[in-house]
């Protein structure tokens, strides 16, 4: 399969999960029975989960700074939140896009080189992830039965121990390869792959580590708060166990991964961590679907609003 094959699979593959999910979901939507939990909710808990999101959002924006410093870059804090935004958009349109949309916007108008500026994003995922393992190793704690089943009856350990040790072979020979090519495209491979390894690792060279480390956690902990709060805009979920908050959390969390920003596929993934704690599944699904769209919204409207205001700004700067 050529690359131009297989990037085309990398762009189609979410949507079609998308557009696959989105006709079983509304196949199935009860629409008469979610309705009212639209018209009923307590819209203090959903507004307060948002400004939950929207923090997590600029604290985010704000970290980025901290990994740039090192290499020598003070991007000024407007360009890195609407940058973080765009981003968010753009990941609705083609999954994963929204971590090189950001690091051309920084490319063009901070002008960190794009390799580095890139680096750092792959960094930041990195902290994140960790942030990830410790909410899912703290979630095996309350609910390891469910964690255990979930990862037995989806992943096969033979074969993930197959695919990385693969994975690892070829990567060293391409790596190889390309340090002791002379080509042209393995020169500029070369300097792209030193250039995000640059930013990678300045997470290391930081002299604001624990700022970082505040601002990572902070991320996460609005994350969960915007989950939680948003629970409390519906009265049959009031009083809803920890453990069920987490484990939905997480579940949802690897559908936006999975997808374009978990589009349909969101709800349903609420549904089926909270169906494990026997909580209905209609005001799981309704829930699903506030905390989904309360949240799009936000993005949709603050990532259209930076898209058109970004140049403005940094032209009359």
């Amino acid at each position: 399969m050529n690359t131009k094959n297989k990037k085309l699979l990398r762009l189609t593959i979410p949507i079609i999960l998308a557009v696959v999910f989105g006709w079983y979901t509304f196949a199935k939507l009860p629409i008469q029975e979610i309705l009212p939990y639209f018209k009923n909710a307590n819209y203090f808990w959903i507004i307060l989960g948002v400004f939950c999101g929207l923090l997590s959002h600029l604290s985010r924006a704000y970290r980025w700074k901290f990994m740039l410093e090192p290499l020598g870059y003070s991007p000024k804090l407007p360009n890195s939140i609407m940058a973080v935004f765009i981003a968010y958009l753009a990941n609705f349109g083609i999954p994963r896009s929204g971590e090189v949309l950001r690091a051309v916007a920084f490319a063009n108008y901070e002008d960190v080189p794009f390799e580095k500026g890139f680096g750092t994003i792959v960094a930041e995922r990195i902290a994140d992830m960790l942030v990830m393992l410790i909410i899912i190793a703290s979630t095996l704690f309350l609910q390891y039965d469910y964690i255990y089943n979930l990862l037995v009856e989806n992943f096969n350990p033979i074969t993930i121990v197959l695919a990385l040790s693969v994975l690892f072979i070829f990567g060293t020979i391409f790596i190889i390869f390309i340090f002791r090519s002379k080509s042209g495209i393995a020169l500029k491979v070369k300097k792209l792959f030193l250039g995000v390894f640059e930013g990678a690792t300045s997470i290391f060279n930081m002299k604001k580590n624990w700022p970082f480390i505040i601002h990572t956690l902070f991320i996460w902990l609005m994350y969960v708060l915007m989950f939680y709060f948003t629970s409390f805009a519906i009265p049959e979920l009031n009083g809803i166990s920890i453990a069920a908050i987490l484990v939905g959390f997480i579940s949802a969390s690897f559908s936006i991964a999975a997808t374009n920003g978990g589009v349909f596929v969101y709800p349903l993934a609420v549904v089926a961590a909270f169906s494990v704690f026997n909580i209905p599944e209609t005001p799981s699904l309704a829930f699903g679907w506030i905390v989904w769209t309360s949240q799009t919204l936000l993005i949709i409207i603050l990532g259209s609003m930076s898209f058109l205001f970004l140049p403005i700004y940094n032209r009359i700067k």
